[in-house]
């Protein structure tokens, strides 16, 4: 889930932009630094959006810096094991779907897909349910549960999350459009 968070932290200003608009540069230092980050507590930086307090600076001798306290505001995911999510599918391939939720990409393999057998259909890229003929191509959006959540603070591109469909009320928005007006009598 996202969330709009008021955070504090020191920032380092660089000597060479002491001169500049003070919360302009902590801001872009402050952006520079966390977004696409991901802390343990918090979760995964999304953007920091605004400054809301800029304190008194301090010197460190030997280092031309000067540091501030700085309370500011932060869009951030935080994901957690069963949640369910929504996404864009961004890939297919043979194993399973790479699923977008904003910051960082989730995989949904094709054993979590459907309890049907999963082919891939490499010419049209998608995947192919063989019962039902349903699919899963790039740029679908869907509805998918956490079921497998490593994050890992110091490579966050290495951070692994595993999504399932396998269950009711989850799929394809499609899928979920005709799950409902079948369930309507209206098929």
């Amino acid at each position: 889930m996202y969330y709009r968070m008021v955070l504090e932290d020191k920032v380092r200003v660089p000597p060479h932009r002491l001169g500049e608009d003070i919360e302009q540069v902590v801001l872009n230092v402050l952006q520079e630094q966390l977004e696409g980050s991901i802390a343990r507590e918090i979760g995964i930086f999304v953007a920091v959006t605004k400054i809301l307090n800029v304190g008194e600076g301090e010197l460190i001798p030997g280092d031309g810096a000067v540091y501030y306290d700085v309370r500011f505001e932060a869009a951030v995911l935080r994901l957690a094991l069963q949640e369910v999510i929504e996404g864009e599918v961004v890939e297919t391939t043979s194993f399973g779907a790479f699923i977008s939720l904003g910051p960082i990409d989730a995989m949904l393999h094709v054993s979590q897909i459907s309890d049907e057998y999963i082919t891939y259909d490499e010419k049209n890229g998608r995947l192919v349910c063989q019962t039902s003929g349903r699919a899963i191509s790039v740029g679908d959006l869907v509805r998918a549960r956490v079921v497998a959540l490593s994050l890992n603070e110091r490579e966050p591109r290495e951070s692994k999350i595993g999504l399932t469909m396998r269950q009711s009320g989850l799929g394809t928005t499609v899928w979920l459009a005709e799950d409902l007006a079948r369930s309507k009598g209206v098929v």
